[in-house]
């Protein structure tokens, strides 16, 4: 008992060092993996080392290679922070250790991620009876709706999956936008469904799917039917026009699917729940805590409208478990994992409805700040419209743009990531964390135009 106290005082010693050097460090990390490697593989002791010990050699090795997501000038891909209450909870979820897949076995963190997940829904505005599975993120949560979508078109059509199988199943139309996530391909692959099996349809210059394409598409098709759509499109931030686009699907019998990993918090806001009209009438949807909720890693939500849908595809055996009508591990993949919701309920419960509209706001006003910033920067052109929290910006040549991309990273003072659109190199800035302040942003432009200038 002594080690453990000793390794937790060591541990929260060196968390707060690292929470309180975030605001100067580099926010990309200055060391590579293979500097990492040469400094951490060597032989396994043949003796254990004290517990205290090894906590704090294992903060002293990592700290050159950790990045500065926990800080305010974070902008790659779309990560956000840790809200206080969230990071706090998450410990307690450690120490807790949990196995949460049954509620007769952890009833205080099933209850605790359940009501999370009610909570939620009320503020996306859907059903209030659908089924919330905590996830590891946005991929997982796509697989696992996009597997219960599966499963019951199917059974729709008279296939029984479950006892049956995929190989002689009648063949599942996949229809996406053309900007769709690659998290959705990767389920779809992981699902057994292949890119030249996917129907495309095209998209506006923003990434948002053409409801007239859609039409095109679904036009004269048969069989089981599954249409994604999407509220955030990961570089532009835009929004699919869900209020025309879903009754275009329902009307063929398709099952709607929403990926929404960091936009469907949109329609928690009462300024930006215009973006998220319509997504009432999916059938599933899914969105990422670790993303604009801002808990740690790792949290995704896969919403399905029927539970009974998920139950069916995901409900295991085995006589030895314990039942209680509706548990965590009948609605995911997983039978054993941490209470990842917990640290959600946690930051939820330490915002309230009108702190989560307010967070929203935030990162949208600050990624409106930093495109008018970015705008005002001599050869700086903001590519995309900024409806919610992403923004693109590039040079007039695309070799000088990757060029600005690596020496923004190289100077440590801020994260932006690359990315090619419409055939263009760009650079993406994605406002996600709670942390970001207006000094932040200043910090970052004033680095911008002094590495765009040389």
């Amino acid at each position: 008992m002594d080690d453990r106290d000793r390794a937790l005082d060591a541990a929260h010693r060196r968390a707060t060092e690292f929470l309180h050097s975030v605001n100067e460090r580099p926010v990309w990390p200055p060391v590579s993996l293979d500097d990492m490697l040469a400094e951490l593989q060597k032989p396994l002791d043949e003796e254990g080392t004290d517990a205290e010990a090894v906590v704090d050699e294992l903060a002293r090795v990592a700290d050159p290679g950790l990045a500065g997501i926990a800080g305010g000038r974070f902008y790659g891909f779309v990560i956000g922070g840790s809200l206080p209450a969230a990071l706090g909870a998450d410990w307690l979820v450690s120490s807790w250790d949990q196995n949460s897949g049954s509620s007769a076995l952890t009833p205080a963190t099933v209850a605790l991620e359940r009501v999370a997940g009610e909570w939620m829904l009320g503020m996306f505005g859907l059903p209030g009876s659908a089924s919330v599975g905590f996830v590891t993120g946005g991929q997982v949560a796509n697989f696992t709706c996009l597997a219960a979508a599966r499963n019951a078109v199917l059974a729709r059509s008279g296939w029984d999956m479950a006892e049956r199988g995929v190989r002689s199943a009648p063949a599942v139309r996949f229809v996406v936008g053309e900007h769709r996530h690659g998290s959705i391909d990767r389920a779809a692959r992981m699902l057994g469904i292949g890119r030249a099996e996917m129907t495309i349809v095209p998209a506006d210059d923003q990434g948002r799917m053409s409801p007239a394409g859609l039409g095109e598409a679904l036009e004269g098709g048969e069989g089981p039917l599954i249409v994604c759509l999407q509220a955030g499109e990961v570089h532009t931030g835009a929004f699919d026009d869900f209020a025309s686009l879903v009754p275009i699907a329902r009307d063929r019998g398709a099952w709607v699917h929403i990926d929404g990993a960091f936009g469907l918090w949109a329609a928690a806001s009462p300024s930006l729940r215009h973006l998220a009209t319509g997504i009432s009438g999916a059938d599933s949807w899914a969105t990422d805590a670790h993303k604009t909720l801002n808990v740690p890693y790792d949290c995704g939500m896969a919403i399905v409208r029927d539970p009974a849908d998920s139950i069916a595809m995901f409900r295991t055996g085995g006589d030895y478990l314990v039942y209680t009508g509706l548990d965590p591990w009948d609605v995911t993949p997983e039978l054993s994992r941490r209470a990842r919701g917990v640290p959600a309920w946690a930051a939820l419960r330490s915002l309230g409805r009108r702190g989560v509209a307010e967070l929203v706001d935030r990162l949208h006003a600050n990624a409106l700040a930093m495109a008018r910033g970015l705008e005002a920067i001599p050869g700086v052109e903001v590519v995309n419209d900024v409806v919610y929290t992403q923004v693109m910006f590039r040079l007039g040549d695309d070799d000088a743009t990757r060029a600005l991309g690596a020496a923004i990273l190289a100077d440590g003072t801020a994260v932006v990531t690359g990315a090619d659109w419409q055939g263009r190199a760009a650079l993406r800035c994605s406002m996600s964390s709670w942390a970001t302040t207006p000094d932040d942003i200043e910090r970052t432009l004033t680095a911008i135009a002094r590495l765009a200038a040389s």
